[in-house]
């Protein structure tokens, strides 16, 4: 049982591995370039939050606009209509 709950609470930490010491959270992706939405998705509730946003500061930028039903989230559709209309 103790070791069933160990796994458990190390598998619930896996998604907090790219937070570095000092607090601050480390890029996702290589400077100037935007990570899928699978792994911009940290939680993988099918939708980025700003923080998960954070990871990608060129997504930071057009969050807002790409919000289109202003839930403070961006599902799969607004994200590939986001990353469409840069093409």
């Amino acid at each position: 049982m103790k070791k069933t709950l160990l796994a458990a609470a190390v598998a619930a930490l896996i998604p907090l591995a790219g937070v570095a010491a000092d607090g601050q959270k480390q890029p996702a992706t290589p400077a100037g370039q935007s990570g899928s939405f699978d792994m911009l998705d940290a939680n993988k509730d099918g939708r980025i939050s700003m923080p998960e946003a954070s990871a990608d500061p060129k997504l930071v930028e057009s969050f807002s606009s790409a919000d289109k039903n202003g839930d403070g989230y961006l599902d799969n559709a607004e994200y590939d209509d986001r990353t469409e209309s840069k093409r």
